[in-house]
């Protein structure tokens, strides 16, 4: 194998597994070492220049950092649970001084360059949070009287409270960006016929899809569609509901379907889905809320009619089926040749999926459809076949979740600057990365390197019988500053890398033989199939890297499998010669401004040809 090159951004991106799992590459070690020391304003800065909502994505993010936490490949038991990284995010959002001081200022002199964002969610916001105070004129209109789309209209007060929403959504409007609250957008063509340089569509994707099988025309009038209800609860429109209510889906909108219901007057609510338990797509932790409330979720169970009399709503029939698999492990669902369920109710929700809706763009406006009606993207630029024109969050690929929406809300600033500026939009800005030794002494080092085996601190909720009665009341109380500073004491610091220089290097084992992993391997080089399987613990996860050294005095190499280092520094403890270091790296993506332009960008490349 060559040696490594460690100059490669990514190379140790991909190391710190959760900041690189994360869309918006939130530096997630850096901020929670900065909550165990109680600086809760800086953590919440460092959240907020990458993922924009600290305080919203603290308390609904999807967590897709936290399946990627290295202790759930390197511990055992229920200490292997990973790192409480969402919920540590709201600590830093809950405990923060005012921040106000902080933000950008609105630019002093505007660029003259004039810029649309259709929809005020999470997509439109942070493009305009990144290029307001660059000087663009950015004005955001949305069909609701305030800022923040589907974060606002579709996620229960009871986990996100409107107070929470408002703030964040302030630090962006208080930017200089133009708001047009409850000025809906009806026509693309209308809206580039009035000179703006660019238009960004954040418009979320806001049709839900139906059911249509026997008596839904006949019942329709306790048959919701499930995004609408929510919204329709959200902004006070709807206070009630039936007795019995059945929702039908099994991804997270239903999961807020079926809470908000027992909140609004279901005593009897149940969860019924096509799929198995396990191949719901709602979080895991969004199905244990469900249930911990007394909401049972049964599965297999195939919708076949509404029942009804005389047009008022009674109940569900579903069929019975069964998951089958071929010889290729695709999966099928069968008639189990059980008998038809019948389940009475008064009301259904429907939450069986979103789809976009672009009835506002005219299809001869110049931007091209898939056959699916979602719009044809440079996937990297976010730029559609007119160019002027660019997408982001669930208008742009289909629903996914709000921090996906802020990653394309980054990248898409990036295309509009260099768009506005003609340049070439295809050609990407390098992140920003360094990497600085944590050494402090002989034997220490500026970060606490001891491995913590808690198992993982559980939030504390409001109780039931209370959380149950106001749908306003938020369930979840996060985590105290005690409670925090043990949690945050569970992150490996995976950002703190073990960099080696191998012309310091005695060969003299001691990093071997005190590593409590056996990641370390001093041997003849070879093929990396070949090579993964003799070093001192075989290296099987092909995901992640192995770091091979440049040729020793020996002719052999050093080998550090990637996979399971703990970041304990213990290696560098011990070399006698510092060929070991522990050196904290710190990548930060580059957003939209003078850094992202060519000249810039022209100026760099002697510096990094040097490096």
């Amino acid at each position: 194998m060559k040696p490594t090159d460690i100059g490669q951004p990514d190379y140790f991106h991909k190391v710190v597994d959760c900041q690189w799992a994360c869309p918006a590459h939130t530096p997630v070690p850096e901020y929670i070492r900065l909550i165990a020391a109680g600086r809760y304003s800086d953590a919440y800065m460092i959240n907020w220049q990458s993922n924009v909502f600290p305080g919203v994505l603290g308390r609904t993010c999807d967590r897709p950092c936290e399946p990627a936490c290295r202790r759930s490949r390197v511990e055992d038991g229920e200490s292997k649970e990973p790192v409480a990284i969402c919920r540590l995010k709201r600590v830093a959002a809950d405990y923060k001084d005012d921040v106000t001081a902080r933000m950008p200022k609105p630019a002093a002199k505007k660029n003259g360059k004039r810029i649309a964002c259709v929809g005020a969610g999470p997509a439109s916001l942070t493009v305009a949070r990144d290029l307001a105070p660059l000087g663009y004129d950015v004005t955001v209109f949305d069909g609701e009287k305030k800022a923040g789309g589907f974060i606002r209209s579709q996620i229960p007060k009871f986990r996100l409270p409107e107070e929470v929403i408002d703030e964040e959504c302030g630090y962006i409007l208080d930017l200089g960006v133009e708001f047009r609250g409850g000025q809906r957008i009806d026509s693309l063509k209308d809206l580039l016929g009035q000179g703006y340089d660019a238009i960004f569509v954040g418009s979320g994707a806001p049709r839900g899809r139906d059911l249509d099988i026997p008596g839904r025309k006949e019942a329709a009038k306790n048959i919701h569609i499930g995004i609408d209800w929510l919204s329709s609860v959200s902004f006070g429109h709807i206070d009630k509901i039936g007795r019995r209510v059945i929702v039908l889906g099994g991804g997270n909108t239903a999961m807020d379907c079926c809470r908000s219901s027992r909140r609004l007057g279901g005593e009897d609510v149940k969860v019924i889905v096509r799929s198995g338990f396990e191949e719901m797509k709602a979080s895991p932790w969004e199905k244990e809320d469900a249930m911990h409330e007394g909401i049972p979720i049964l599965n297999f169970l195939v919708p076949k009619e509404f029942k009804h009399v005389d047009g008022k709503l009674v109940g569900m029939v579903f069929e019975k089926v069964k998951a089958v698999y071929d010889e290729r492990g695709r999966r099928s669902l069968v008639p189990s040749g059980e008998p038809d369920q019948h389940f009475e109710c008064d009301d259904v929700l429907v939450a069986v999926g979103q789809e976009n809706a672009f009835p506002w763009i005219e299809r001869d406006a110049g931007i091209e459809f898939d056959k699916w009606g979602l719009p044809v993207l440079n996937e990297t630029t976010f730029q559609s076949t007119l160019p002027n024109v660019f997408f982001g969050g669930d208008a742009a690929f289909g629903p996914k979740n709000i921090i996906w929406a802020v990653a394309h809300g980054h990248e898409a600033a990036v295309s509009i600057d260099r768009f506005c500026n003609g340049e070439d939009v295809a050609k990407r800005p390098p992140p920003l990365v360094n990497l600085m030794s944590q050494k402090m002494g002989i034997h220490e080092w500026s970060y606490d390197n001891a491995i913590s085996n808690d198992v993982r601190y559980k939030v504390p909720l409001k109780d039931v019988s209370i959380a149950l009665k106001n749908i306003k009341v938020e369930v979840e109380l996060g985590f105290d500053p005690q409670l925090a500073f043990k949690e945050a004491q569970r992150c490996l610091n995976c950002d703190v890398q073990t960099v080696f220089t191998a012309g310091q290097c005695i060969e003299c084992d001691a990093c071997v033989d005190i590593c409590p992993m056996d990641c370390i391997t001093f041997t003849d080089n070879g093929d990396e199939a070949e090579l993964r399987g003799r070093l001192n613990a075989p290296a099987t996860n092909r995901t992640q890297d192995l770091y091979v050294s440049a040729e020793l005095k020996t002719k052999r190499v050093m080998v550090k499998d990637e996979d399971v280092c703990l970041h304990c520094g213990l290696c560098a403890e011990r070399c006698p010669t510092g060929a070991w270091d522990m050196q904290k790296f710190f990548l930060n993506t580059a957003k939209a401004g003078p850094g992202c332009r060519d000249r810039h960008l022209n100026n760099l490349a002697p510096l990094r040809q040097a490096a």
